[in-house]
């Protein structure tokens, strides 16, 4: 993929760098500890936490490197939850291309080479069952044209590109489209903590924190759907 490049980042885990956009598909201060911060601890730990569920469905915006859905998944074996995880993507990357990303070494968890690789070799469109307890949609489509339904997920991971490369893809079309999506209790979260995105998510009934950031960032964004 002549368009991405491989970097490090300042935790030692890789990321990509899409030449065209001039963007990282993550915080250059660590991809690993920012997932992790934002997406793991922020969103599916806190909302295990909150309600004592033994289960969560998870849908994501932007499947990327994969790196959100391993860590999801790693958290399902380490805690014992179901995960129901759905993403979409509309440009895909290859797997020549994520294979060189280090996040199973950078883990160290057993098996996790395979399972990564089975995150991104699993087929498109079709429900796949990973592991005992952690199953995956990946839909290969813009999120524009995912057909959501009513409180169909509890947990969502907004991981496009930052609204000053991507600004199409945080618009208040995009998030009404979505947050009908979520069931009651349910959170969003993002590592986006742009004014707009915040009155955009309150003006739809969500309420909204302002949580302190991954390093690098001063804040994120938590919304819950009351």
């Amino acid at each position: 993929m002549d368009h991405i490049r491989l970097i490090q980042t300042e935790d030692g885990s890789s990321s990509l760098l899409n030449i065209a956009l001039n963007e990282t598909y993550h915080s250059t201060h660590g991809a690993i500890q920012e997932s992790t911060h934002v997406f793991i601890k922020n969103g599916l730990q806190h909302f295990i936490e909150k309600t004592d569920l033994t289960s969560a469905s998870v849908f994501e915006v932007g499947f990327g490197t994969g790196l959100n859905a391993f860590l999801a998944l790693l958290f399902s074996i380490e805690s014992k939850i179901q995960i129901d995880y759905t993403s979409v993507e509309a440009f895909p990357i290859d797997w020549e291309t994520a294979s060189r990303l280090n996040y199973p070494q950078q883990l160290k968890r057993k098996e996790a080479p395979v399972y990564f690789q089975q995150l991104h070799q699993t087929e498109w469109n079709k429900k796949i069952r990973i592991t005992d307890s952690f199953s995956l949609l990946k839909e290969k489509s813009p999120v524009q044209n995912f057909e959501f339904l009513s409180s169909q997920f509890d947990i969502i991971f907004f991981d496009a590109f930052a609204p000053s490369k991507q600004p199409e893809m945080w618009t208040l079309f995009i998030l009404e489209k979505i947050s009908p999506a979520l069931k009651t209790g349910g959170v969003f979260v993002t590592y986006c903590a742009k004014g707009q995105l915040k009155r955009d998510l309150k003006q739809l009934g969500l309420m909204v924190e302002s949580l302190p950031g991954p390093p690098g960032k001063r804040e994120m964004v938590r919304a819950t759907k009351p």
